[in-house]
This record gives C-alpha cells, sequence and structure tokens, in this order.
C-alpha cells in the first residue's frame, strides 16, 4: 500500500473495523468450531437477512435491525432445541428461510432503491461508516466482557456438556448465552464479509488455530491474529486489485486452511516414511 493510503477515512476505517471484527471472531469463532456448532451459527446469519429487510423497512440503520432479528434466532432455535426437543437441524432450517423470505419481503415493500445492499449480503469493509464502526466497537466489549466473565463456563459447555450439568452448570442457560454471542458477531462481521460468508470467517481462523494451539486461550489468540491478517491482506488486495473485499478475504481463509491440511498432509507422509 502507499505510504498515504490511510489519510483516507474510508480506509482507516476499514482497518479498524478489521481489527475489532477480528478479536470477537477469533474469541466467538473457538467456541464455535470446539462445540462444532457452525451450522447453527450459518443459520443465526441467514436469518439476520430479515433484520436487513427490516432496517431498510423502518429507514434505520439495518445493523439496528440485524440485532434482534440474530438474537431471536440464537434464543429460539436453542430453546426449540433444548426444550421443545426440536432436531436443530430443523430449526435452523426453518430460520434460515423464514429469516431470508421476510427480508426479501421487507425490502420488496420499502419505497425506491435500497442502497448497499450486496455490501450487506457478501461484504464491503470499504464501505464502513464511523457510526458503524462504534457500533461494532461496543459489540465487540459486550462480546469480549461476557466471554471473559464465564469463561469457565462456556470451557466445560464446549468441551463436556454432561460433565458441566452434573456440576450444577446451568447448561441451557448459558447455551443459550453463547448462541446470543454467536449472533452478536455476526452482526459484526456482517460489515467485514456479509451474511453469505459469515460463516467462514467465523470458522477457518479457529480450524486453522486449533492445530497449533493446545489450549483454549492459545486458540482464541491464534484464531483472532489470523483473522486480521485475513482480513487485512484481503482488505489489501480488494483495494489494489478492485476486487469485492468480502469475497477477497474469504477466499484468502479459505486458501490457507487448503495448504495448512496440505501441509499437513505431507509432513505426516514423509515421518512415515
Amino acid at each position: 500500500m502507499p505510504g498515504n493510503l490511510f489519510a483516507f477515512e474510508f480506509l482507516r476505517n476499514a482497518v479498524l473495523a478489521s481489527l475489532l471484527a477480528s478479536l470477537a471472531c477469533g474469541i466467538i469463532g473457538s467456541y464455535v468450531v470446539v462445540k462444532k456448532i457452525g451450522f447453527i451459527s450459518g443459520g443465526i446469519a441467514h436469518t439476520a437477512f430479515g433484520g436487513i429487510g427490516l432496517g431498510y423497512y423502518l429507514g434505520i440503520n439495518p445493523l439496528l435491525g440485524v440485532i434482534p432479528f440474530s438474537l431471536g434466532a440464537a434464543i429460539a432455535i436453542g430453546l426449540l432445541g433444548r426444550k421443545a426437543k426440536v432436531s436443530e437441524d430443523t430449526a435452523i432450517g426453518a430460520f434460515w428461510a423464514v429469516g431470508m423470505a421476510s427480508g426479501v419481503i421487507l425490502i420488496g415493500l420499502t419505497p425506491g432503491y435500497a442502497p448497499n445492499l450486496f455490501s450487506y449480503l457478501f461484504g464491503n469493509i470499504l464501505t464502513v461508516p464511523s457510526l458503524d464502526l462504534w457500533m461494532i466497537a461496543l459489540l465487540d466489549l459486550v462480546i469480549v466482557t461476557l466471554a471473559w466473565m464465564f469463561s469457565k463456563e462456556f470451557l466445560v459447555l464446549s468441551f463436556d456438556e454432561e460433565y458441566a450439568e452434573v456440576s450444577g452448570v446451568k447448561t441451557t442457560l448459558f447455551y443459550l448465552l453463547l448462541l446470543s454471542l454467536i449472533a452478536l458477531t455476526v452482526v459484526v462481521l456482517v460489515r467485514v464479509v456479509g451474511i453469505v460468508l459469515v460463516i467462514a470467517l467465523l470458522t477457518i481462523p479457529a480450524a486453522i488455530a486449533r492445530l497449533f494451539s493446545r489450549s483454549l486461550g492459545g486458540m482464541m489468540l491464534i484464531a483472532s491474529l489470523l483473522s486480521a491478517l485475513f482480513s487485512l491482506a484481503g482488505l489489501w488486495l480488494s483495494y489494489e486489485l478492485d476486487l469485492a473485499s468480502g469475497a477477497t478475504i474469504i477466499v484468502l481463509a479459505g486458501l490457507a486452511f487448503l495448504l495448512v491440511h496440505a501441509g499437513r498432509l505431507v509432513i505426516s507422509r514423509l515421518r512415515a516414511r
């Protein structure tokens, strides 16, 4: 990047959004990977499209509409699975479809043209305004604070839920809280990679980090650093080559994931010989 590149406010905002989003992504993404609830995260993310439609329909910041939609979906999916004994796959599929359909209907009912809709679907970190940056920072603070306050409960819940229940941990309550933190992380990542690609950035850095860490804390740290690396590198490439920023970030993350696993496979075969 040229030395005077950060003279532009939109680029400064993009870098700050990348770093803030990476923190939440690394922490919550590690729980998602360890507990193997990536599909639930995808369901929450796609349901959030209804919130974008609500934001456009009410004439407010779409992220303000995403927050209640994603939180509602997270809690409803969790309660249906735990209390109503509904298969989580079924609940996710239903909310996924209804959320997307609601967004389409609400956007269709909104007079005029919906600007920046593509950026909410596939991300455009170069268009993050200062107001959204403050909102991302506030959500980041909430996510990190709650994850730190209940780190022991989330740890035992993620690795051995049966033991957690026997030990007196209110597993349903903390499971719903974890899903709610995933929902807030989805809101943070929407402006970076978009609703469609959220699940990739939430899981790929954490999946790579798991290979190089023996503790959950170390995994979170590595995942956050990897997420920042992918985001900043994708931002630079998208700026230099005039590419879609969200898609570029995910392609880089996906290539890194494949290269790491290919490297491990080669090394294991060489050792076997």
